[in-house]
């Protein structure tokens, strides 16, 4: 690949080409004051980077040791304590403060809702999350198992569709209750006066209309800070049957959407960062299309636009037609090809990415910004996999330069603190703290974090199985702790508290009963796998009141430190062999299905069947709990490489077996030497030497083998 030198740094030509034609125009900034700065930012921040994941390793070692010299489970948890504030594992605690973030759009602030996260390299799954600010009901309910049984026939199920109309309107009587009778009830809705006729119980939760207000096109309601849209119309199929014409209900769903650039996402090379970088530059720009087939027929999508409407009292305003978003950045691990420093290395992956992903964002918040995605001028940058609070001092001293760079007032560019790694769950007021003029977001992950628990605790002991880890002290404490400290630090009002995914698209009936727990917790966002089930997560949040709890959940105590340093060992290690056998071949089985089209198809995340066969979200945070599961009960005598390579052995028969349609997929079996299969299992015999556990360094080895095998 050619390079171009700016000041001693080299950048990839493709690189600047596209930064050059596409991003630099309308940004204000000349192309030499930008490379200039950005080789200025490389030459400042690198070696600090370095020096950071230096201080990881440093203290694993640490760790490792004390381990290796008092094995097994902890039995002086005040001495383990002492230990990790010795070396610095775990930081004095901050002075009590209140975060002072300023400037951040209602959805993030003041609003309760879902959240999807979408890989940046699926340009149409991109404009699906983008639009998914509004969900049909009607379709939520139709198509899933949300309500019991299903629909049938090729063409439209006249009993599911009464099915579903009338659990619809129920939940119009649970959330929008009329003075006197039911919404089923209803055989016309009308504006008279700026009231609804017929007249709401509490007729502040009227929003608006559109159309006449003697015969409206829809209503509007809105409850708990969200909107409810009735649509009408009596020459639809639906709406012909309906007493009212109601043709549907619009749920405003996903308030927010991550665009990933890390977990979800199989970017490993120039060629895949610039792709990613295109459709957040369409994302900013507003006019991101995908043209696919689709019944045999193409198919243009593009972004929604706002939504016009009344007010009760006569006026004009427009809602918010599309989802807030946010992008998020890479952590501080992987370097990148795109860009080679004065010695000829490869720069961080990291600095990258807070380079070009804030340049494309001035089109929505620079001089000459559109103010369509932030309204009140910010920009969300979700950065993920920080270990402690010196790590996020750096991202905000990286982003307080990149602001230099592009002009911005000081804390434009807002930050996301995923809470995922066991040094920040231990220091999180101190993290908090780091970046209290730009926080807008911290959440709970449970796959990384476990994983991470693993790693750092890997010399101690066998884990329990993967299964029992959600019924730890420690998890609990981790969950409940994210929500408390958050609060403490003032973050109501101005940040997000969010929760983690629902995995399972196809089950939407679990998730309805199951999922209303996130909001209950306080937290106000919980990541959602689908629009469709954004749709149907917003329910919980008219069901449930997130800020209005908040107040009595900020006077419960947080969890002390005990509970989350509590590692979880297995007390009882005597399992019967086909319990190992079964933890080994759940554990193989998710590493395959998920490695064999990361390596093979370059995809990053999509549905993929688990052992018995349901079908899961999946991103890169499986491989790591699952891998260091594996690796950890193969260091300590639960089970032998033999066994460990027949799992792999067996389960690549099963996910062939699940991969048989599609007509790109390249079976393991029976030869067990693809790149796939092999990388697979280099997760597990590596597992424990892999920094913090990552996944990241292998599959990027692996896969740029494969696109070179395949000459892409």
């Amino acid at each position: 690949m050619d390079y171009l030198e700016k000041d001693g740094i080299r950048f990839a030509a493709p690189l600047v080409e596209f930064v050059d034609s596409k991003c630099i125009p309308g940004s204000g900034l000349t192309a030499d004051a930008f490379w200039a700065g950005a080789a200025k930012i490389f030459k400042e921040f690198s070696g600090e980077n370095d020096r950071l994941l230096q201080v990881r390793e440093d203290l694993q070692a640490k760790i490792d040791a004390w381990h290796e010299a008092n094995p097994g489970p902890i039995t002086d948890h005040d001495a383990y304590e002492a230990f990790l504030r010795e070396i610095g594992y775990i930081v004095p605690e901050p002075e009590p403060f209140q975060i002072t973030t300023a400037n951040v759009d209602p959805e993030i602030a003041t609003m309760a809702g879902p959240q999807l996260v979408v890989p940046s390299l699926n340009a149409r799954f991109v404009l699906n999350a983008a639009n998914a600010r509004w969900g049909s009901l009607y379709d939520a309910f139709y198509g899933t198992d949300a309500l019991p049984g299903e629909a049938k026939g090729p063409g439209y199920d006249e009993e599911r569709g009464a099915q579903v109309v009338d659990k619809a309107k129920s939940l119009l009587d649970e959330f929008v209750p009329l003075a006197s009778g039911s919404h089923k009830d209803v055989t016309d809705y009308k504006v008279v006066n700026g009231a609804l006729e017929p007249a709401l119980k509490d007729p502040s939760l009227f929003a608006g209309f559109t159309g006449l207000p003697d015969n409206p096109d829809s209503v509007l309601f809105k409850q708990n800070g969200l909107h409810i849209q009735v649509l009408i119309d009596r020459s639809t199929n639906v709406g012909s049957t309906d007493p009212a014409g109601v043709t549907d209900i619009l749920m405003e769903a996903a308030l927010t959407t991550i665009v990933d650039l890390e977990d979800s996402v199989a970017a490993v090379d120039c060629t895949d960062k610039i792709d990613a970088y295109t459709n957040w530059l369409g994302l900013m720009n507003g006019d991101l299309e995908e043209t696919f087939q689709k019944g045999g027929k193409p198919l243009t999508r593009s972004l929604n636009g706002d939504k016009d409407i009344t007010t009760p009292d006569g006026k004009a305003r427009t809602l918010q037609g599309r989802s807030t978003l946010l992008v998020r950045n890479v952590g501080h691990l992987m370097k990148t090809e795109a860009v080679l420093l004065e010695d000829g290395s490869q720069a961080p992956e990291g600095v990258m990415d807070a380079l070009i992903t804030n340049l494309i964002s001035l089109r929505d918040v620079g001089p000459e910004g559109r103010r369509v995605n932030s309204p009140a001028g910010s920009i969300y940058v979700v950065k993920p996999k920080m270990h402690g609070p010196e790590e996020v001092a750096f991202t905000d001293r990286l982003f307080a330069a990149v602001e230099d760079l592009l002009g911005l007032a000081r804390n434009t560019i807002k930050v996301g603190v995923m809470d995922e790694e066991r040094r920040t769950s231990a220091n999180l007021a101190a993290c908090i703290k780091a970046v209290s003029g730009r926080i807008v977001f911290i959440n709970t992950g449970f796959l990384d974090r476990t994983g991470d628990e693993i790693h750092t605790s890997m010399k101690a002991g066998a884990m329990i199985p993967k299964t029992d880890m959600k019924g730890t002290d420690w998890i609990a404490a981790y969950e409940e702790r994210n929500v408390a400290i958050g609060l403490a630090c003032g973050l109501s009002g101005k940040a997000q508290i969010g929760k983690g995914m629902w995995a399972a698209p196809d089950r939407m009936g679990d998730m309805l009963e199951q999922k209303i727990g996130h909001p209950k917790t306080g937290a106000n966002t919980a990541w959602v796998p689908s629009p469709t089930a954004a749709t149907l997560h917003a329910i919980h949040y008219h069901q449930v009141d997130v800020m209005g709890l908040r107040d009595e959940i900020a006077k419960k105590p947080c969890p002390s430190l005990k509970p989350l340093l509590s590692v979880p060992l297995a007390k009882d290690t005597n399992w019967p062999a086909d319990v190992v056998e079964r933890e080994l071949e759940n554990n193989a089985q998710g590493i395959l299905g998920y490695v064999v089209r990361w390596i093979d198809q370059g995809v990053g995340c999509s549905k993929v069947p688990d052992i018995n066969d349901i079908g899961l979200m999946e991103d890169r945070a499986t491989l790591r709990i699952s891998s260091q599961h594996m690796a950890n009960w193969l260091m300590h005598g639960i089970c032998t490489k033999e066994q460990v390579d027949a799992a792999f052995e067996r389960m690549a028969k099963k996910v062939d077996e699940q991969n048989a349609g599609d007509a790109a997929y390249e079976p393991m079996a029976p030869k067990f030497d693809g790149l796939a299969f092999e990388a697979s299992k280099a997760l597990v015999f590596e597992g424990a030497v892999q920094p913090s556990g990552y996944t990241e360094p292998l599959l990027h080895a692996f896969r740029v083998k494969k696109k070179a095998e395949q000459g892409a």
